[in-house]
């Protein structure tokens, strides 16, 4: 939609944005800026209705802003500033028509009023988000078949207020940390192989001076990193496993020996279901099953740009292709993971699970965590259950869960907890292994994904496993999202991260 959204301090601006609450008049500060009163004029009229992104124009004669948008606020008494996402999101869709490239922000004089009252850096941080969120395009494999694409425009943006405008420049940083993850997403698989993730990660990692490192096929096998190795197996893009670090630069303050933060994405390239093949409907879109990797590498981007915490941060992207092939893993078969673990294979399409299994190992034996995130698009059950409005939350620590809780409430991207209980372990018993990596009973399917899960965590190590399914993408145009992935997760995360 845009070629960039950047915050400045100098230049003409051509368009002004106020607000107003929805039953209020004009604040006293957006009436300082209506020397002419026609913006009052333009408040007045029936389409300003004050409703949460609703715009109303007004054209000031003269010298000064050529166009001035009032944005609607909403309800004033049930003020969320979270919908400043939404209102950044309708401001995008209107200054692309417009064309309107410099523009003078300034709301931070009309959300005085709001109840209960919002800190003018965050209401900037969650319309910076809006505006960078709904700037992104994915338009890479456009052609010569689409001859009338739209140019795609700069637009530079600013307020007279300067903890809005530090608000603004956060925001825009953290949805451009999160439109990594999206266009990452939005590549198909023929291109968005395993290699391909592992070089783009490389390339990140360079870009913001993180570590990188990249576990390929002798590796996985020294490692005894079985569950990569059967999933990925039938497909001739081999598999991997990427580890990323962020290691703080404050000398004296932390040192390298202190316990990271471990951060894990399940990051299937493709998933036609192996032997256990998808139907056709369930087989489009499986490119996104890489969305929870895309996320955490998304997050990587926002700590080393953004967040910069005093303490280490670990990342590990289980990355496979889950094709098939004669050399394909079968239902029956059993594999025996390094922490001695054996799981009996019942459906191949389950494979997410075995996958994260490995860096749910590796993160308890070889990093030593002071905890572990995890993010996949890991089940079905968990649309079924949830819909497109919560991601599925398990996480029986309650300090982790209560840190969680927190970054939820600062980014908007919202879980639902659902429960883990050794019932639903027992469900996982198998005859001929330890455990089975899906009962055909169906029963709870989106706890099967995390009762599995738990056998491959130390039960020391605080840890929280996120179901995406529901939430990675929209199938239409919604608040600051187009169609297409909505990189959940990474805002999460830099939040969490953020003391």
């Amino acid at each position: 939609m845009f070629e960039l959204v950047r915050v400045v301090s100098k230049g003409e601006a051509e368009a002004l944005v106020v607000g107003v609450f929805k039953d209020r008049k004009l604040d006293s500060a957006t009436r300082a800026l209506d020397a002419d009163g026609s913006i009052a004029l333009a408040a007045a009229r029936p389409e300003c209705t004050g409703d949460v992104g609703r715009i109303a124009e007004a054209y000031p004669p003269g010298r000064g802003h050529n166009r001035v948008l009032i944005v609607g606020l909403g309800d004033r008494a049930k003020f969320n500033p979270g919908s400043l996402r939404t209102i950044g999101g309708a401001l995008g869709r209107r200054l692309a028509q417009t064309k309107d490239s410099r523009v003078d922000i300034e709301l931070a004089g009309a959300l005085t009023d709001a109840k209960p009252r919002i800190k003018a850096d965050f209401a900037g941080r969650c319309l910076g988000e809006g505006l960078g969120l709904i700037a992104w395009n994915f338009t890479r494999f456009k052609g010569k078949g689409t001859p009338d694409r739209p140019k795609k425009t700069p637009l530079f943006v600013r307020s007279s207020d300067g903890a809005f405008q530090e608000g603004l420049e956060r925001g825009l940083a953290l949805a451009a940390s999160t439109n990594i993850a999206r266009d990452l997403s939005e590549t198909p698989p023929n291109i968005a192989t395993p290699a391909y993730i592992a070089v783009q990660a490389r390339a990140m990692a360079k870009a913001v001076g993180l570590s990188c490192r990249v576990m390929e096929e002798k590796e996985l096998e020294k490692e005894r990193l079985i569950g990569l190795l059967n999933v990925g197996k039938a497909s001739e893009n081999r598999p991997c496993m990427i580890r990323l670090e962020y290691t703080p630069k404050s000398a004296g303050r932390k040192s390298k020996g202190d316990k990271p933060v471990v951060l894990i994405g399940k990051t299937m390239t493709y998933d036609t279901g192996g032997l256990s093949i998808k139907p056709t409907p369930g087989m489009a879109g499986m490119k996104r099953d890489k969305d929870g990797g895309c996320a955490v590498l998304g997050a990587m981007h926002a700590v080393a740009t953004v967040i910069k915490p005093d303490q280490r941060v670990v990342a590990l992207l289980a990355v496979a292709e889950n094709s098939i092939s004669d050399e394909a893993y079968r239902p029956d078969d059993i594999i025996v993971y390094r922490n001695g673990v054996s799981v009996e294979v019942t459906n191949t399409d389950a494979e997410g699970r075995l996958v994260l299994a490995d860096a749910l190992i590796w993160a308890c034996e070889k990093e030593s965590p002071a905890c572990i995130v995890d993010l996949a698009t890991l089940t079905g059950g968990v649309v079924t259950a949830l819909g497109s409005t919560f991601a599925g939350m398990f996480c029986e620590d309650d300090r982790l869960r209560e840190r969680l809780q927190r970054a939820m409430d600062t980014s908007g991207e919202r879980w639902w907890r659902l429960p883990h209980d050794q019932e639903y372990n027992d469900m996982m018993k198998s005859n001929s292994a330890d455990i089975v990596n899906s009962n055909p009973n169906r029963k709870a399917h989106p706890i099967q994904g995390a009762a599995f899960l738990s056998f491959f965590v130390d039960k020391s190590v605080p840890w929280a496993h996120i179901d995406i399914a529901g939430v990675h993408a929209v199938d239409s145009d919604s608040g600051p999202f187009i169609k297409g992935p909505t990189g959940w997760g990474v805002r999460l995360l830099a939040d969490f991260l953020t003391r």
